[in-house]
C-alpha cells in the first residue's frame, strides 16, 4: 500500500499537472479510439504497450483475453463491448494474447484446475475450442512449442467470439470496424499480429496498414487452425518445420530445450 500511496502522490503533483487540460476535458466525456480486449496479466499495461494517452482505450482485462460467446455468460464482458462499439462507436478492436500465459498454462492442463481453482475452471470453458482445436490438431507438438500455439490459437478463438455479438457483426457488415489479433512478446516486447492473407502471426510493424485491413475477417468464417507443424526440442529456424511462423518470428518466439531465448 505504501508503494500505492507513493504513486499517488507523485501522480497528484506531477503528472496530473502535465495533463491537466487534457483531465479537465475528460471529465465531461470519453472518445476512445480503440476496444483493447487483453489479460489482466500484471505485465501488460495496454497504454504502455501501444503509447496511448489517457482516454485513447478503452479496455476488457481478463485471465486468459477471453471473450465469451454471445448468450453463454453474463458477465461483464459482453456489456462492455456492447457499449464500447454501440455508445462509444469505436471502429477498431484489438484481441491481445501474450507469451508465458498462466491461462493458457491452465488450458491445456484444465482437470488440474477443478479442485483447486473451481472459478477458473469454470472460467476456461469459455476457451474450450480453443483447448480442442489444440489437442485434435497439434498432437505432435509439447512444452513452449505448444503453449505459444495455443496462446495464438485463442486471440483466433475469440475473435470468432467476439463476431457471435449482434452489435459486432452488424458493423463488420457496413464496413465500420476493424478487428485485429495481436501476440504479445514479454521478453522481447515485440508485438506479432494476425495477417489473415498469408495466414500468420508477423512482426506488427512490418505489415502495411492497408493490406493488414482488407482482410480483417476472413479467418472468422473459414475457421482454419494454423498449419499442424512444430518445430524440435531444440530451436530451429528452419521454415519447413513451422511453416506458420515466419523465419524471423520463430527465431524470436521459439525456445531451445535449454530454455534460453535465441535471437536475443
Amino acid at each position: 500500500m505504501r508503494k500505492l500511496l507513493q504513486g499517488l502522490r507523485q501522480f497528484q503533483s506531477s503528472l496530473y499537472p502535465q495533463k491537466q487540460e487534457l483531465f479537465a476535458r475528460l471529465a465531461h466525456g470519453q472518445n476512445p479510439s480503440v476496444l483493447f480486449i487483453t489479460c489482466s496479466d500484471s505485465r501488460i499495461i495496454p497504454s504502455m504497450l501501444t503509447q496511448m494517452d489517457v482516454g485513447d482505450l478503452f479496455v476488457i482485462r481478463n485471465a486468459g483475453n477471453i471473450i465469451p460467446p454471445y448468450g453463454s455468460a453474463n458477465g461483464g464482458e459482453g456489456a462492455a463491448i456492447e457499449y464500447a462499439i454501440q455508445a462509444l462507436n469505436i471502429k477498431e478492436v484489438v484481441v491481445c494474447g501474450h507469451s508465458n500465459c498462466g491461462a493458457m498454462k491452465g488450458l491445456l492442463k484444465l482437470e488440474h484446475l477443478k479442485t483447486e481453482m473451481p472459478l477458473v475452471y469454470e472460467w476456461l470453458h469459455h476457451a474450450e475450442s480453443t483447448r480442442r482445436l489444440v489437442k485434435d490438431n497439434y498432437q505432435q507438438c509439447s512444452g513452449e512449442d505448444l503453449l505459444e500455439i495455443t496462446t495464438a490459437e485463442n486471440v483466433l478463438t475469440q475473435i470468432d467470439n467476439l463476431q457471435t455479438y449482434p452489435v459486432v457483426r452488424s458493423r463488420l457488415r457496413q464496413g465500420n470496424l476493424q478487428i485485429y489479433g495481436w501476440v504479445y512478446d514479454i521478453e522481447s516486447g515485440e508485438i506479432l499480429a494476425y495477417e489473415p492473407n498469408s495466414h500468420a502471426f508477423l512482426p506488427a510493424n512490418d505489415l502495411a496498414i492497408a493490406e493488414y485491413q482488407q482482410h480483417q475477417g476472413d479467418r472468422a468464417i473459414n475457421n482454419t487452425p494454423l498449419p499442424v507443424a512444430c518445430p524440435p526440442p531444440a530451436f530451429s529456424t528452419n521454415p519447413n518445420l513451422a511453416p506458420w511462423l515466419s523465419p524471423s518470428q520463430a527465431e524470436r518466439i521459439h525456445r531451445g530445450s535449454d530454455g534460453k531465448s535465441s535471437g536475443h
